[in-house]
């Protein structure tokens, strides 16, 4: 008989108030410049996608794969629009949230190519696009990230 192993799902935990301040430096390394670089390129990402951000406090969620990501506090359903692939289509801040990261990291992966820096945005990139494919929105966030 052979055991098959059934993965596990990943799980996303919204960071604690206290720990807001590692975050960033955790996640897109410890340069100041690369911290603000990051940061921005979401806040910028979700301004590009979605013409009724203007703004707010976002959430900071860490994934049981090592990834992450960041979402807009926002009560209700957020319209998106990718000029490159013709994507239009509501989505919650959540999701919203993981597309604008995986567009930021996708960035900032290309601004490092070639260095150990963007490796390690490289895996982070594919450890949320994993969970993204375990997300109640999968598809609408494969059709706005495609």
């Amino acid at each position: 008989m052979t055991d098959v192993q059934i993965p596990s799902p990943i799980v996303a935990t919204r960071v604690a108030e206290a720990d807001r301040l590692r975050f960033l430096p955790t996640y897109f390394g410890p340069s100041m410049l690369r911290m603000l670089r990051g940061e921005a390129l979401v806040f910028g990402w979700m301004g590009r996608l979605c013409t009724a951000y203007h703004g707010g406090f976002w959430h900071f969620y860490t994934l049981s794969n090592g990834g992450f990501y960041m979402a807009p506090e926002h009560d209700g359903r957020l319209r998106i629009e990718v000029d490159g692939n013709g994507f239009a289509g509501e989505l919650s801040a959540d999701a919203a949230g993981i597309v604008a990261t995986l567009f930021a990291l996708n960035q900032l992966c290309a601004e490092l190519a070639g260095t150990a820096d963007a490796d390690a945005l490289i895996d982070r990139y594919h450890h949320l696009a994993a969970f993204a494919s375990e997300h109640a929105e999968a598809a609408a966030i494969y059709r706005a990230i495609d």
